[in-house]
């Protein structure tokens, strides 16, 4: 008869007590989180889109209230009182200046650019390098049918309007108070890692301003020259063009590239001699803006590569749609900040190890 086999106090390789148990479900536990966090990022897109949309616009007003402290030494609430009030008088003033012209060229500019669509699409048809006027409307259904819900929640005109509320307001409500925001994200933060997140949290904060700073002045600059130089070309719709090169401007690359077919649309649709000035014009603000304004603007601002911002803005419009397009750049500059700072760390963190 043998001996009852020994017993031990180890413990058994599934309970918790045993370190490779624990080791094992401490990462599956890791991966199940991130699966989670992307699995609620993918549903909540469009209220995070909004939230972010709110921060830069927050951050837009707070640009005005710091530039508006170097001249009127008062409190910060008087000044975010005056930024809001004297953009709110801007565009009322524009608008009932310009809102009967702008709305006769906007009916305008529909029927030219339908008008200016079937004769270039008609004219490649009959060339062979394009599918007839029927294919394209049953390919156009197709496409209308198949887009996503991600940017069909934000195509709606009621889901455009109700966005641009809550941003507007989750904005303002930012601006009041900037720093009581700031620091209930550091409080999220574990203490020992609250020192080296306020001071990223400022950095990327500047970073933004600096970035809708230089926008700002870009899309200034765009939308004036442009008005002004078809209005002396005698290009239609020239203060239409104008405002939507100035909005455009706010997305680099794209923006420009969907203003200058707008332009020469329009341009050829009163003639050569307008449609040739309309790309003259296209050419050279675009030049200026390319060689002396973004340069100039970039070295007091934020200088993103330009390869970098246009795969973005691709990747941005594909998954959120306009909204994602919009602020696809202030996404990058933040993220780039933070990557940035994190190497500065990690640098100096190296350089004590090595003289430790």
């Amino acid at each position: 008869m043998t001996d009852p086999a020994p017993l031990t106090d180890r413990p058994a390789p599934l309970e918790m007590k045993d370190g490779f148990a624990r080791r094992e479900l401490t990462r599956a536990a890791i991966w199940l989180g991130l699966a989670g966090a992307m699995a609620i990022a993918v549903l909540l897109v469009q209220p995070l889109l909004v939230i972010f949309g709110g921060l830069v616009f927050a951050t837009l007003l707070d640009g005005g209230v710091r530039l508006l402290g170097r001249v009127l030494p008062i409190g910060r609430g008087w000044r975010l009182l005056i930024v809001v009030l004297a953009v709110t008088v801007f565009l009322l003033g524009t608008f009932y200046l310009t809102g009967v012209e702008v709305t006769q060229q906007v009916t305008q500019l529909r029927s030219t650019l339908e008008g200016q669509a079937g004769r270039a699409t008609g004219w490649l048809a009959s060339q062979g390098l394009m599918p007839g006027p029927s294919d394209l409307n049953g390919l156009l259904r197709q496409s209308l049918g198949s887009i996503g819900r991600l940017t069909s929640w934000v195509g709606t005109a009621v889901g455009a309007v109700t966005s641009l509320f809550m941003i507007l307001i989750i904005g303002l409500f930012l601006a009041m108070n900037p720093d009581g925001y700031a620091r209930g994200l550091q409080w999220m933060v574990p203490r020992s890692g609250r020192a080296e997140f306020a001071i990223t949290q400022e950095r990327v904060m500047t970073t933004l301003r600096k970035l809708l700073a230089g926008r700002l002045l870009g899309m200034a600059f765009e939308g004036v020259l442009t008005g002004i130089a078809l209005m002396i070309g005698g290009v239609p719709m020239a203060l239409l063009l104008g405002i939507i090169a100035g909005i455009l401007a706010f997305i680099p690359n794209i923006g420009a590239i969907v203003t200058g077919i707008l332009m020469v649309a329009v341009g050829f649709s009163a003639g050569t001699d307008a449609g040739f000035w309309a790309i003259g014009t296209y050419l050279v603000v675009q030049t200026f803006d390319g060689y002396v304004v973004v340069p100039m603007v970039a070295k007091r601002t934020v200088d993103l590569p330009p390869a970098l911002t246009l795969s973005t803005q691709i990747l941005a419009s594909a998954l959120f749609g306009i909204m994602g397009l919009a602020l696809a750049d202030p996404m990058t500059a933040m993220i780039k900040s933070a990557l940035q700072r994190r190497s500065e760390r990690q640098a100096a963190e190296e350089g004590l190890a090595e003289r430790g």
